[in-house]
């Protein structure tokens, strides 16, 4: 151990991680979080003691030195699971207070920030809280509601449960649409420009490359903490329920998402209006999809608020809970909605609902939403690069 300890002390201070070559370090325009980032991959790249435990501190190996590019990749790799912090010998109260987690979660938001579209509304990222997230679904929630008051009662059951005579399906389309698709093309522009720079001569994506990185989000392998025991939460013991309930959460939401468009395949294709009956797939996908991600919110809300402090997760705290609590909230009233089909309360409750996923997607270019996307991106050029020939070892060789 005290050998170990002098070659990272002679590494660092040399610039130079263990067994590799001495670098050049060119001047760099970094942000102080982006600095103590590459301060941290610098000692880590002389330790490598984690570099089993996901796939930031083997793509870190594959550098001598952090530029920018490099840095933000890395932090958007990183998955937040805190088995590294646990595990570190030079972690606080270490003179090096090396913390990969928490540097990581510091430039993750700044990358949000630099690569929102368009770029003016970047700073919104820092505001998406918990108390704009639902101050806006109040607003939009009272307007739908003031204009179901033109119409008559909020408090009145529309005939057969047909909520289209309360909004009809066109005017539901008209709002909807553009908010929904500008929010695929904020989030496609961002993440578009996140890609062009973080992956200059990394090749082409090969098939085997898309379907690694695929299967490495859809199963979100690396917050199983490298060992498949989970990560650290609240203190040293491993658990796998982040990694559940961010599974409940992802799977739950796309169960709605599958029942909103066959529920459109069927209105504009066959005809068929809803309301649609409890055995009908719009209802099977909704029901099944609400219930889940009500346990993934749940279960993430609880999760966030027992978080280690040393995990870094301060600076996107508000943003994280902003959006949990709009997807709580959109699961929640849908299945209110459901359930109050033919009652007085079916109007009011429509309104609600309406507001809380108009919110959603309102916000979902500038929140929380916006770090599963760019992971995707991470992960696919961590998917090219490992295909390739290890820079590091051809210069040492």
């Amino acid at each position: 151990m005290q050998q170990l300890d002098a070659l990272v002390r002679e590494a660092v201070a040399l610039g130079t991680p263990a067994g590799g070559t001495s670098r050049v370090i060119p001047i760099k325009l970094l942000t102080p979080a982006e600095a103590e980032v590459d301060r941290v991959m610098t000692i880590c790249n002389s330790c490598r003691y984690c570099e089993g435990f996901c796939a930031v501190f083997p793509a870190m190996t594959r550098r001598f030195e952090f530029g920018q590019a490099d840095i933000n990749y890395l932090a958007n790799l990183c998955h937040n699971c805190g088995a590294c912090l646990h595990a570190c010998q030079y972690a606080a109260p270490h003179e090096f207070a090396i913390n990969v987690p928490q540097a990581m979660a510091k430039v993750r938001v700044e990358t949000y920030v630099n690569y929102a579209w368009p770029p003016a509304l970047g700073a919104l990222y820092k505001r998406n809280g918990l108390t704009v997230a639902l101050a806006l679904a109040a607003g939009l929630a009272l307007f739908l509601m003031l204009a179901a008051l033109l119409q008559g009662s909020l408090l009145q059951a529309p005939a057969g449960g047909n909520f289209y005579s309360v909004f009809p399906h066109n005017l539901m389309v008209g709002l909807f649409a553009p908010i929904f698709l500008f929010a695929v093309l904020a989030l496609s522009l961002g993440v578009r420009r996140f890609w062009r720079d973080v992956t200059p001569g990394s090749g082409s994506a090969s098939a085997a490359a898309i379907g690694d990185a695929a299967d490495k989000a859809l199963r979100l392998k690396f917050l199983d903490g490298g060992h498949g025991d989970g990560c650290n939460e609240a203190d040293d013991a491993f658990t796998l329920a982040r990694r559940r309930y961010h599974h409940a959460t992802f799977y739950g939401f796309m169960l709605c998402f599958a029942a909103t468009s066959v529920a459109t395949l069927y209105h504009y294709l066959l005809g068929w209006e809803a309301p649609y009956g409890y055995a009908s797939l719009p209802k099977l996908f909704g029901i099944s999809g609400g219930v889940a991600m009500l346990i993934g919110t749940t279960g993430l809300l609880h999760l966030n608020l027992r978080r280690h402090p040393q995990h870094g997760d301060a600076a996107q705290q508000p943003m994280d809970r902003g959006f949990i609590a709009l997807l709580f909230l959109t699961a929640s009233t849908g299945l209110a909605l459901m359930l109050a089909r033919g009652t007085p309360a079916l109007t009011l409750l429509l309104c609600i609902h309406l507001g809380v996923v108009m919110a959603l997607f309102a916000t979902m270019p500038y929140g929380k939403f916006a770090h599963g996307i760019f992971r995707s991106a991470a992960l696919l050029k961590w998917a090219i690069e490992k295909r390739q020939p290890n820079p590091v070892q051809a210069g040492a060789d």
